[in-house]
């Protein structure tokens, strides 16, 4: 019987993931590829980008040349029951949600882990751009990755610390060039391919018209008003504007307007100078604490509020396990009910949980 840790490589044809698994092979991990076969819309099937015919043909042109055995793995049914329908609800519900968290939570880290560990595999890795370390005490820490341009911490917040105990992420050492690099030497043809940045169940769609689609009521027009409450346009539905947004808006007015908040009862959305804009504390709620348990008690951390954000300083309080208050230096301008709040410690990310709503300090 081999001693040999077995690994399986979530695999999607791009280059990040192909790296990952010929590192593994080259550090002499008894590796597995398989690739996951993600809802896409009735009438384009196999357009979801990440699972396209070609995109499948290419991870298995990379286990090939590798050596490695490869799987094709079909969630279709619980990728939209648990990314796609939460997608839709969200913007209905006038909020603006992160799919890509609930796939790495549920899909990923969730039905793909257990599927591994039912191939006897000892752990799994991906192509995700962030660094785990091991304390003497066993607990796994959760490091940006090396380049921090392309750190993907933020969207691996929620693991929980026993997944994270079960996972690689080879390349995290790594900066993106040198990845490329590395695709170029293990001859692996993936290695000009263009990354991906939409979400991938959009296929060729803009969100807009995926919404129109299959959430109708998110897309309702209605009036536009100022925080006096007075008319000053109409909005083509709540689920197309983004708090903090100023372009589009189609407002003839004296000083730039932006938005300031939805009002999902009357289907308005509320307008208004950028002096009343900015806010500077949030509820997050369904907090991953990578560590297992909160701190005992107000902490002070960098925060991002979104993926592409920059990383502010604020408070933030535990209230329980799994909410907490955040507090920021000063106000930022687009916190956002549905985003996730991430916690982060100079380049150990502690957690995040969903924005539940923002407002003043008391």
């Amino acid at each position: 019987m081999s001693d040999t840790p077995t690994v399986v490589v979530a695999m999607s044809g791009g280059v990040d993931s192909s790296v990952a698994a010929a590192l593994l092979v080259e550090r002499g991990y008894n590796v597995i590829g398989m690739m996951l076969r993600l809802w896409s819309e009735p009438g384009a099937e196999g357009e979801n980008r990440c699972c396209t015919p070609d995109s499948m043909a290419l991870a298995r042109r990379v286990a090939a040349s590798l050596g490695v055995p490869f799987y094709a793995v079909d969630v279709q049914d619980r990728f939209h029951d648990v990314v796609v329908q939460p997608f839709l609800d969200g913007y209905v519900q006038g909020v603006t949600p992160n799919p890509c968290i609930w796939c790495n939570r549920h899909i990923r880290w969730g039905f793909l882990m257990e599927y591994a560990q039912a191939f006897g595999a000892d752990y799994m890795a991906t192509g995700h751009y962030a660094r785990l370390e091991t304390s003497p005490e066993g607990r796994v820490r959760l490091l940006r990755g090396l380049d921090h341009a392309k750190d993907q911490s933020y969207v691996l917040s929620v693991i929980p610390q026993a997944q994270l105990q079960r996972t690689l992420f080879p390349i995290g050492e790594y900066a993106k060039p040198e990845v490329r690099n590395l695709a170029r030497k293990f001859n692996l043809p993936v290695a000009s391919k263009p990354d991906s940045q939409d979400l991938c169940f959009l296929a060729n769609s803009d969100y807009r018209d995926f919404l129109a689609r299959h959430a109708p009521s998110a897309v309702r027009p209605g009036p536009i008003v100022n925080s006096a409450g007075q008319v000053v346009g109409e909005h083509q539905g709540l689920a197309f504007y983004t708090i903090g947004q100023r372009k589009g808006l189609g407002i003839a007015a004296p000083e730039p307007l932006y938005v300031l908040r939805k009002d999902l009862r009357e289907n308005r959305l509320v307008v208004g100078s950028e002096a009343e804009l900015g806010r500077r504390a949030l509820t997050a709620i369904e907090i991953n604490w990578i560590a297992g348990s909160p701190p005992p008690g107000p902490f002070r951390a960098q925060v991002k509020i979104r993926y592409k954000a920059v990383e502010a300083w604020a408070e933030v309080t535990p209230d329980g396990q799994d909410q907490a208050r955040v507090v920021f230096d000063s106000p930022l301008r687009d916190i956002t009910a549905g985003q996730r709040a991430v916690f982060y410690q100079g380049e150990e990310c502690l957690g995040g949980g969903t924005i539940q709503s923002q407002e003043e300090p008391s």
